[in-house]
């Protein structure tokens, strides 16, 4: 039987990356995304691979989120996977001048949007007695830099979820993982920065993990046999020892 693996944030970065790993094994999947164009362009490439269905919603909004999970059709509704991958940072400020919409975007789709789509899976996981969820932290949900107050408070919060969700889910045999990146070369800057010129230097200098790194990471914990479970895996390049030392060339 071939499983079915449904993503979020699945238009960029490591969402993207993943939909294309999980379709070269042949796992069929749900692609959610705010970009319905996006989506439509990459459900025709990878539907030559394997069986794909579009879910255009923000993981902010409860009631779309919701709504749009319970609309699958019958062929996607078992959910063997769920990648909660859709996140963000916004800003980079330190706490005293902390802009709330900021805050607010990043403790709503982080941590609120991660619980309002596993909401919606979880019960028929626990229904079937099985099923994977992988929540994407971060090296931010391990060790608090300096201005990232907020963020690595909601990945922290990612982290203490995932554990819960593994305590909560063992007995019914549901594997539970965290993914934790530091540096990965995707569009994460451009938000964080709001567009500004200076997210063109976070990469410079040195080869920062990239989308597809961290996706062959993720498809490894899926992949394991049946009683074996990645809890919990960080994931550097190698040119990056902590949230702060990264050795860049000259």
């Amino acid at each position: 039987m071939k499983k079915t693996a449904l993503i979020t944030g699945a238009t960029s970065g490591i969402g993207r990356a993943t939909a294309h790993e999980f379709a070269k094994h042949g796992i069929n999947l749900v692609l959610c995304g705010r970009r319905q164009k996006r989506l439509d362009s990459i459900e025709k490439v990878l539907s030559k691979q394997t069986h794909v269905h579009t879910l255009n919603f923000d993981v902010r909004d409860r009631e779309k989120t919701l709504e749009a999970i319970a609309s699958l059709p019958k062929d996607f509704q078992d959910i063997d996977i769920l990648i909660n991958n859709a996140g963000n940072a916004h800003g980079l400020d330190p706490i005293q001048t902390g802009n709330l919409d900021d805050w607010d975007a990043m403790m709503d789709i982080n941590v609120k949007g991660l619980l309002y789509v596993s909401k919606a899976v979880i019960p028929g996981m626990t229904e079937r007695q099985s099923g994977h969820i992988i929540n994407i932290g971060s090296s931010a949900g391990k060790e608090v830099y300096p201005k990232g107050n907020v963020y690595c408070a909601s990945k922290h919060a990612v982290l203490a979820i995932t554990e819960g969700m593994r305590i909560d889910l063992n007995p019914f045999g549901i594997k539970v993982s965290a993914i934790n990146p530091g540096l990965v070369e995707t569009e994460f800057s451009e938000v964080r920065f709001k567009g500004d010129n200076v997210a063109d230097n976070v990469y410079k200098g040195y080869k920062a993990l990239q989308a597809e790194d961290v996706a062959e990471v993720i498809h490894f914990a899926v992949s394991r046999p049946a009683h074996v479970n990645i809890a919990d895996v960080l994931v550097f390049c190698t040119a990056q020892a902590s949230s702060t030392i990264v050795k860049k060339s000259q």
